[in-house]
């Protein structure tokens, strides 16, 4: 690495919120069938501002128009393990008609950056390129070796972007033993002396499934006892209002104590109703991970007003907590009934690992130089992101993309939902606290 430039004028700071607005500006979004327009034009981008720094990215392309972008920068230490920075470039579409400024404006309004991906997660890839652009330029060697892959297809499951990756090109993340990636390291004001920053550390698992049931086509001015559109309604419906009970997962104890004891009071998992009173707008985030859940998305059936079809069908999104894969789909096959046949349409694992070691106390450091007033914790995410991918590789991951964000700002539903936006104080927050984790690892 060159020596470093004394005469730079432009820090990470000063370039991040142009990096997000361009980024935002390129439409990657995914429709799941390759209808979009692909991440080709974002992988060129960030392979461009990499390389403007010295660094030698590889662009991979699983599919026309889906590519990733993969850069490795050498460590002052390279018997130390690799560090992997993970963020995908693909967005989920936006109507613009239902926007208060285009989703693909990057438009700067009320102290923040507007537009498809802000928070998901062109945030992340733009205060990365921003600490990484910094560091060339200042000729700083982070601690050990920094994988970076900025991903296509993560909003599709990840076949063309992180599992082509790590299925085709393992050897891009050799030596690589701990990663970071998207929604954690966020902010939540308890008062004015303590700031929670949530750090995903599990993730539940996901089933993908069609529902179908086969029934007696005919006429529709006959009676009909066997009638597929019946016999599946009932079905969803049962499905879509079943409570599935809260389970105490090794995550889900450690924020509650580490909540409590910020809150002085203990608090109970039987008792969640009260617990998420007090959350605000993580309350969603934090809800959804207590229990496992099967929403009804999707149902098809029929051709024509007074015929009967003989098939009806539904998409549900089913969603598991860590270690009760089995408990759930054996809940699901009782609450459908013998007559309901499901199939998988994608599924995934759940992910779990400990809060503890270096990493996290890298974490919990670079936090409290930049927000004296910062406590990190645990919490799991009902989503699921890249970090399925790289855990097949033994590569320990954790949700960490950090922002320091205004108590009323409903961060929980900026993803994928309408006006989503980040605040510039929040990017420049994380290039900062993004650049100390990177020198405290």
């Amino acid at each position: 690495m060159s020596e470093p430039d004394r005469t730079r004028s432009v820090t990470g700071e000063d370039e991040v919120v142009d990096l997000c607005r361009e980024l935002i500006q390129i439409d990657t979004s995914n429709y799941g069938d390759h209808s979009g327009p692909g991440e080709r034009k974002a992988a060129e981008y960030v392979a461009e501002k990499l390389a403007e720094v010295g660094l030698e990215p590889q662009i991979f392309e699983s599919h026309q128009g889906r590519a990733s972008t993969v850069v490795r920068i050498e460590g002052e230490d390279r018997s130390r393990p690799g560090l992997l920075i993970h963020g995908h470039t693909d967005v989920v579409p936006a109507n613009a008609a239902d926007w208060t400024h285009h989703p693909f404006s990057g438009e700067i309004a009320d102290g923040c950056v507007w537009g498809r991906g802000a928070v998901d997660m062109k945030d992340m890839d733009a205060m990365t390129l921003a600490v990484v652009r910094d560091r060339m330029r200042s000729g700083r060697k982070p601690p050990r070796d920094l994988v970076l892959a900025f991903l296509a297809d993560e909003e599709a499951g990840g076949k063309f972007g992180a599992k082509h990756l790590v299925n085709k090109h393992p050897d891009l993340f050799e030596g690589v033993t701990e990663a970071i990636g998207e929604v954690g390291g966020f902010s939540f004001t308890v008062n004015e002396k303590l700031r929670l920053y949530l750090v995903e550390t599990a993730q539940k698992g996901m089933h993908w499934m069609k529902l179908t049931v086969d029934g007696t086509a005919g006429h529709g001015s006959m009676i009909h006892k066997d009638n597929a559109i019946t016999e599946l309604s009932e079905a969803v419906g049962r499905l879509g209002r079943h409570k599935f009970p809260v389970r105490v997962t090794k995550t889900l104890r450690h924020f509650l104590d580490e909540l409590g004891d910020a809150l002085g009071t203990e608090l109970d998992p039987e008792n969640m109703d009260a617990t998420l009173a007090k959350l605000g707008g993580i309350a969603k985030l934090i809800g959804a991970s207590l229990q496992n859940t099967a929403n009804p998305t999707q149902l098809g059936a029929g051709y024509k007003v007074n015929v009967i079809p003989g098939q009806a069908t539904a998409h549900v999104d089913a969603r598991y907590l860590p270690g009760y894969e089995e408990e759930f789909l054996a809940d699901l096959d009782r609450i459908l009934g013998p007559n309901v046949k499901r199939e998988d349409v994608h599924a995934d694992k759940a992910l779990e690992t400990t809060f503890d070691g270096a990493l996290v106390d890298a974490m919990q450091t670079a936090l409290s130089a930049e927000d004296p007033i910062a406590r990190a914790v645990p919490y799991m995410l009902s989503a699921g992101t890249d970090a399925k991918s790289f855990d097949d590789l033994g590569i320990r991951c954790f949700g960490f993309a950090p922002l320091k964000l205004p108590p009323e700002l409903d961060f929980a539903g900026m993803f994928h939902g309408v006006d989503e936006r980040v605040p510039v104080d929040a990017l420049k927050f994380g290039v900062r606290v993004l650049d100390r984790f990177i020198e405290a690892s």
